[in-house]
């Protein structure tokens, strides 16, 4: 009797284990579907993408679709131009939410906690719908078509978000670590960048992320305030790309393949950092 009813347990949890799999697997195939269809979708030209084989494998794998697109299509350029942009927009985010965060959650001043509402009304704002008065502010300053046009909204509206997210993290930090350090001499410029910029690297990341995809996938604000091409960013330059009369749909794959590739990339190594900074929340907080 003993033994029949380890053998059924066994099949149950072996049945489990094979249904709990192949659900992985399949959700698995789905998410890496798109980026199949994508790379596939970029070797290939007009007549095969649109003559019955959009889904299968190039027939003939036309790897000058990249060199028109990086070179023909200065897709090189737009992708150099959104590095500097999300680049220095994730710098400067950092830096301004971790020094504002610190004196939020560890000094004592005036206007303390207004100062907090008010960075907590910025995540009520849509970011579309400043583009109006951002726009003539910019020209105003003569600051449309340069790269300031397109960092100074994107660290504005990623400052918000960026301090809620630290807030959580720095208040969970002992001050007894604070306190230690200053017995030994530290100064408050010591204790911030020695002490808790080292321990807030997990929330760091989980920042650089949200801010990365935020400014990287950003078309509304680089549409109205860009039109010089010596500083358009992918998202508007794989637009043009497409011709008045015809569209060349392999480029803009390939296009599309070199714009997905540093997501990929930044995601790999860097969520995990994501992971940690949300447990340590959770168990902190």
């Amino acid at each position: 009797m003993k033994t029949n009813i380890k053998s059924s347990t066994t099949d149950s949890k072996s049945a489990t284990s094979f249904i709990m799999y192949f659900l992985l697997f399949a959700w698995a195939a789905i998410q890496i579907f798109p980026i199949y269809w994508l790379v596939t979708f970029s070797l290939k030209g007009n007549s095969e993408i649109f003559g019955g084989n959009a889904l299968g494998l190039p027939k003939e794998w036309l790897w000058e679709n990249y060199g028109k697109a990086l070179i023909n299509g200065k897709v090189g350029l737009y992708f150099m131009n959104s590095v500097i942009v999300t680049g220095i927009t994730i710098l400067v985010t950092v830096i301004v939410s971790l020094m504002a965060t610190y004196a939020l959650t560890r000094m004592i001043f005036r206007l303390k906690k207004q100062m907090n509402v008010f960075y907590m009304l910025g995540l009520t704002v849509p970011i579309h719908s400043a583009l109006l008065p951002v726009f003539i502010m910019l020209r105003n300053f003569k600051l449309v078509n340069s790269y300031m046009a397109l960092i100074l909204p994107y660290v504005a509206f990623a400052i918000p978000m960026a301090v809620m997210i630290f807030i959580g993290f720095m208040s969970s930090i002992p001050r007894e670590l604070e306190e230690a350090a200053c017995l030994d001499g530290c100064s408050i410029y010591s204790v911030f960048f020695r002490i808790m910029v080292p321990l807030m690297k997990p929330a760091v990341a989980t920042v650089s992320i949200f801010t990365f995809l935020q400014a990287w996938n950003e078309l509304m604000f680089a549409v109205v305030f860009i039109s010089d091409t010596k500083y358009k960013t992918l998202t508007v330059g794989i637009q043009s790309l497409a011709g008045q009369y015809t569209i060349d749909w392999g480029a803009i794959g390939a296009g599309l393949v070199v714009a997905t590739i540093p997501t990929l990339i930044v995601y790999i190594f860097m969520s995990k950092k994501v992971q940690d900074s949300l447990i340590a929340g959770a168990i902190k907080g």
